[in-house]
């Protein structure tokens, strides 16, 4: 059986596609709730969030994962702009993290290793020799706890108990996850954890991001442009070295911007840095900003963060497809990721990822959808 939530709108509402009134639309805003399957005897379910302007972004507790987002291009064509599948099954054994929600800790921890007054703790090992985006089964890879939130916004809220030494890890970590869907065609995701032991905490969404809503396409005649003047460079296994260096005259430089694959090839991997961002302070700001000059499509990243982690899909190698059987290819999508910095625990000129009893981890991000003239 199938629930409807419905946040009821009325009227005569202005269409996603250009705000013309002779396109005007009626949209009934809302969550519906459908299953989706289930993880080891445990129930799945997908939430298709509507706002008034007739977007829509499904979400399922399996990995907290954004599994679609409608959105359209400049004459009003609806396609989805992300990198995804349209079964449960596609999400249960890929490494790439499609649209999840990611941690404990997001990105990479050195050896797996960490020390905190005086006692060392090991992680899992899932990366070479490293611990990376929260081990074995990070957060990416279990059900969470899912509520409807019937408020003026179509809003999910997901929690997870993280127990006490989860893939290594200290503490009982109570995480909640908000995602909400608002009528400027923004998706929030506001994260807040608390803990009972000193731990580290780094979370994020890995969502690929298509705007020709064709993933057959690259992305590489995306413009991207990143309000950072600084990055951590990284040895061979993408461990940060500790220093902070400028971007200027480096392929990895965005501060204007440029098209992805101008300078793509100068970097044998592609893109998969840490970008420190400018003004860090704690509040939302605008971080990043994404193009396609074709369908007109634009995404906006706004955060709290300190740092955004730009990965360009660079392991996708055409053995998964689209729900239309479209592979996804090499740089088929792009991953703007809003982080603390990776590894981190292990370094004290980092902005620091220790959360402690009676405190609250709380970071915010917007991804927010429009089009350009």
């Amino acid at each position: 059986m199938k629930t409807f939530v419905y946040l009821i709108l009325a009227g005569l509402l202005l269409s996603a596609c250009n705000g013309n009134k002779k396109n005007a639309a009626v949209f009934v805003t809302g969550i519906k709730k459908t299953k989706w399957g289930k993880v080891d005897s445990t129930a799945v379910d997908l939430y298709t969030l509507t706002n008034r302007n007739g977007v829509t972004v499904q979400i399922s507790n399996y990995g907290g994962t954004v599994v679609s987002w409608e959105a359209p291009d400049r004459k009003g064509k609806m396609a989805n702009i992300i990198l995804g599948f349209d079964s449960l099954k596609g999400y249960l054994n890929p490494p790439h993290y499609f649209g999840a929600l990611v941690g404990r800790y997001a990105n990479r921890i050195d050896s797996g290793k960490f020390t905190f007054n005086g006692t060392m703790y090991q992680l899992s090992v899932n990366d070479g020799y490293n611990h990376k985006h929260g081990g074995f089964k990070g957060f990416d890879k279990v059900v969470w706890n899912a509520v409807i939130v019937s408020d003026t916004l179509p809003m999910l809220v997901l929690t997870y108990l993280s127990r006490d030494g989860e893939e290594g890890y200290p503490g009982n970590l109570t995480v909640k996850v908000i995602y909400t869907l608002t009528d400027e065609n923004e998706l929030d995701i506001d994260y807040s954890a608390q803990t009972d032991k000193a731990t580290p905490v780094n979370l994020t969404n890995h969502s690929y991001f298509n705007l020709t809503g064709d993933p057959s396409k690259t992305v590489l005649n995306h413009s991207l442009w990143i309000n950072a003047d600084n990055y951590t460079p990284v040895d061979a296994s993408l461990i940060p070295t500790g220093e902070i260096k400028p971007l200027k005259g480096l392929a990895l430089d965005f501060t204007k911007a440029k098209k992805i694959g101008k300078h793509i090839d100068s970097l044998p991997a592609g893109y998969d840095h840490n970008y420190v961002l400018n003004n860090y302070n704690n509040t939302l700001q605008l971080v990043a900003s994404l193009v396609d000059s074709v369908s007109g499509r634009k995404l906006e990243v706004l955060t709290t963060q300190p740092g955004l982690q730009l990965y360009t899909g660079n392991s996708l190698d055409g053995s998964l497809k689209s729900s239309k059987g479209i592979p996804y290819k090499k740089h088929s999508g792009v991953c703007l990721e809003t982080q603390h910095y990776p590894d981190s625990p292990n370094r004290l000129n980092f902005p620091s990822t220790i959360l402690f009893p009676g405190q609250e981890y709380h970071t915010e991000t917007e991804y927010r959808i429009s089009l350009i003239k």
